[in-house]
Order: structure tokens, then C-alpha cells, then sequence
């Protein structure tokens, strides 16, 4: 089932999916402040999900839109468990900096 009457073209949604994965990408591996590496993991997951609806609205199969609601649920888990550490890690050595993990060594 072809879509003819397309109001943004699939194209745009690879560019943009593609630009907003590589700044997730560049976050990561750039900054040092672990809420900002944790909001460049939630950008590149929220990008993947932008990419599987528009192939999804594409196709005409509802498949994709179901895998973005589990990836979802997945990621609000990740950043609960990962905000919960952070918190943890700020009171024991009173920053966020991952330079600084080192510390946690036994």
C-alpha cells in the first residue's frame, strides 16, 4: 500500500533521525556530566523511535508503533534506575562528573 498523498517525505525523517542519533552520539561522548550523557541516551533512543513510526506510518503497519511503546517503558525504567544512581553517586561525592567514578573503587 503506496502513500501518495505524503505530506512530509520519508527523507526528511532519515535526515532528521540520523542528525538528532549522531548529537546523542557526540553528547555521549563529549560531556563528562553523567545527567547529560544519560539525556544524550534518551535523545538517540527517542530518534530510533521517531524513525520506526515514520516507517511504520510508511508501510501502513502498525508494527513499529507497538515496538516504540516497549522501547519506551523500557527507557522510563532505564532513566528511573539511572536517576536513582546519580542521586546516589551526587551524596557520596557531591558531583556528577564521571571523572570522578574512580573514586568508587574498592
Amino acid at each position: 500500500m503506496e502513500h501518495t498523498t505524503q505530506l512530509v517525505p520519508l527523507n526528511w525523517y532519515l535526515l532528521l533521525s540520523t542528525f538528532l542519533f549522531c548529537l546523542g552520539v557526540m553528547g555521549v561522548l563529549i560531556r563528562r556530566n553523567a545527567i547529560i550523557i544519560l539525556m544524550c541516551i534518551e535523545l538517540m533512543l527517542n530518534s530510533v523511535n521517531m524513525l520506526l513510526v515514520a516507517f511504520s506510518s510508511y508501510s501502513g503497519n502498525s508494527d513499529g508503533q507497538v515496538f516504540v511503546f516497549f522501547i519506551m517503558v523500557v527507557a522510563a525504567a532505564e532513566v528511573a534506575v539511572g536517576l536513582a544512581l546519580l542521586v546516589s553517586i551526587y551524596r557520596n561525592l557531591g558531583s556528577t562528573d564521571i571523572d570522578l567514578l574512580n573514586k568508587l573503587k574498592w
